[in-house]
């Protein structure tokens, strides 16, 4: 993971701006909202695949659902609280974690933000493939309670999913496997334990998903087989995210590389630099170097070694790189004395 979850701000581009990374993140979302109400699927299949599942757990005795169900639903208490945490909870800490990584872990950012939205994206072919009734909706003869419909009284939900009460219509309600409740509440724990710096810290980062685990299967939205799709979910996205770093970075690299307009055509070579002596800047009598600021600092020789061609021991080293006057000079200051 240290491979993604590490480039320098320098390598990516520059320093991150909120006004970029905000509207790509609430792009990506509405493109998983919207893609989760079009992929409904028909009530059919999504039952059969949710009583295949609760069969498949059954036979590995497996079925954790049943029993943390019937305790959500005996105890008020723990049934509301689990109700708050999983209709609240991901709306809050996600958005808050990517905000926190943004302000205070700028260099892990972009990874993690990639990997999460890879994720999101991959859950959502799940979906789609895999349409799938959760524990709540299937017939009472299966043992299930919808404690979000018991206890809806208690909350802003109403009695037809965990969206806003009178809204329930306009969520998928099979869109079950995977649980991406789960699969972002690792991608939570996971960042604060990496990136944490206190105990309680990195112990909410082990409590957070692990309690979500829980309380998807004890409020009956999930099975144990979503929960662990959910999983398996981030491990791909994470995969996946490392592909997309890079490819973004070989894009950017190509953009930035790409020849400007006005700029010299491939295949056409630049003027050859002049030398120092052709350089030089000739004013009056005496020439200026390239690294002298005072003009007539030195006298142009007309007699042998004053030539083009003449030696750098000729041209310099003597009085006149000092700024002393030179020859011609310093006799008419003779005569004068």
């Amino acid at each position: 993971m240290s491979q993604t979850e590490a480039p320098s701000t320098a390598a990516t581009g520059g320093r991150l701006r909120w006004w970029t990374e905000l509207p790509l993140i609430v792009v990506v979302y509405a493109a998983y909202s919207a893609g989760r109400l079009m992929v409904r699927g028909d009530e059919a299949s999504a039952v059969d695949h949710g009583l295949a599942i609760l069969r498949a757990e059954k036979a590995l005795h497996l079925n954790l659902e049943h029993p943390l169900n019937r305790l959500f639903t005996a105890e008020a208490w723990i049934g509301v609280s689990a109700d708050f945490w999983y209709a609240s909870l991901h709306y809050l800490v996600t958005p808050g974690i990517l905000i926190w990584l943004f302000r205070s872990r700028a260099v892990h950012f972009r990874a993690a933000r990639t990997w999460l939205m890879t994720s999101t994206l991959i859950g959502l072919i799940g979906f789609t493939l895999v349409p799938t009734c959760p524990p709540r909706l299937l017939s009472p003869g299966h043992g299930f309670v919808d404690t979000m419909a018991q206890y809806s009284s208690w909350g802003w939900w109403g009695g037809q999913a965990s969206a806003p009460r009178g809204l329930g219509g306009m969520t998928n309600q099979y869109a079950a496997m995977p649980s991406l409740h789960v699969g972002w509440a690792m991608w939570c724990g996971i960042m604060l334990w990496r990136h944490g710096r206190t105990p309680l810290v990195r112990a909410a980062g082990i409590a957070y998903p692990l309690i979500t685990a829980f309380v998807v299967m004890g409020t009956a939205n999930h099975y144990l087989f979503d929960a662990l799709a959910g999983v398996a979910v981030m491990g791909l996205g994470f995969l996946v995210s490392r592909r997309v770093v890079r490819a973004a970075d070989l894009a950017r690299a190509h953009v930035r590389s790409a020849p400007v307009a006005g700029s010299a055509r491939p295949g056409r070579t630049s003027p050859a630099p002049t030398s120092t002596a052709a350089a030089s800047i000739v004013s009056g009598e005496c020439q200026t170097s390239a690294g002298e600021r005072i003009p007539r600092q030195r006298k142009v020789s007309a007699g042998p070694g004053g030539g083009p061609g003449a030696r750098s021991s000729d041209a310099g080293g003597g009085t006149a790189d000092w700024g002393l006057p030179c020859s011609s000079e310093a006799e008419s200051l003779g005569k004068a004395r």
